[in-house]
């Protein structure tokens, strides 16, 4: 289909369709809109994984070494997000940064700080999208840094710090190096998911403000919307190959050696 001119009013007839080569590649990178989706991704997945993962990895330190009652009420609560409706997130997400009476800027206006129109800023509308999708997201990479932590046996810390390191350094030159594989892991499936984020921007900014959060998914959509099903599906390919890419170079950087 990406070879070709189909459009919706040819599904009756997909064999009078005619091949145009690489034009809907060419068209789709020379576009405007699908350049400024992809740059909005590429925001979106810069930003947002290292943060996931920090956060994810910090709950479940947290988990792991400083909480040990209620343990398991806590990974309830910090999975919880991941299981909920990305509707009923939204809608909370909508009453927390609304401009004029949300949880937000009331709380700003205790400091007086006037609080933005988070979602209605080109600024800021962005910068929303990325910490609702951590705070939703985090909780599967900290039930998978867990099991990694706890998979650790007791006797390498231990030899840590009977030969002087602190916690720091046991931690960055001892745990880190061990925790390899699954940080190569949570980034892999992390970074699979913010390439093709879609549902943020769809149910909390319909891609505005001017297309300031529209995603390459969400280009792709509109795309299949307005018929235009060759154009749709070269960029579904063009993402698909921007994902094997970021994927294999975080193989090779993460991977045991």
């Amino acid at each position: 289909m990406s070879f070709t001119d189909i459009k919706q009013r040819d599904l009756r007839t997909p064999f009078s369709v005619d091949g145009v080569g690489f034009d809907n590649y060419v068209k789709a990178l020379s576009d405007e809109t699908f350049r400024k989706a992809a740059f909005n991704t590429a925001y979106f997945v810069i930003v947002g994984v290292p943060l996931t993962l920090v956060v994810a990895l910090g709950a479940a330190v947290l988990l792991d070494r400083g909480v040990k009652r209620f343990q398991a009420l806590f990974k309830v609560g910090y999975y919880l997000p991941v299981v909920t409706s990305i509707v009923a997130i939204a809608v909370i997400w909508r009453f927390v940064l609304s401009p004029d009476n949300g949880l937000l800027n009331t709380a700003l206006g205790w400091v007086g700080i006037d609080g933005p129109n988070w979602l209605a800023s080109k600024t800021w509308a962005m910068p929303s999208l990325i910490a609702m999708a951590v705070w939703r997201n985090f909780g599967s990479a900290m039930i998978i840094f867990l099991a990694g932590l706890q998979g650790i046996p007791e006797s390498v810390e231990e030899a840590g710090q009977i030969d002087g390191a602190g916690s720091w350094q046991r931690f960055r030159y001892l745990i880190l190096p061990l925790l390899r594989p699954t940080v190569l892991f949570t980034s892999v499936t992390t970074g699979i998911g913010y390439l093709q984020f879609f549902e943020e921007p769809f149910v909390m900014t319909q891609g505005g403000p001017l297309d300031s959060t529209i995603s390459v998914s969400m280009a792709t959509y509109d795309q299949f919307g307005f018929g235009n099903y060759g154009l749709a599906t070269s960029m579904a390919y063009i993402l698909f190959v921007v994902i094997a890419v970021v994927t294999f170079i975080q193989f090779r950087l993460l991977r045991e050696k």
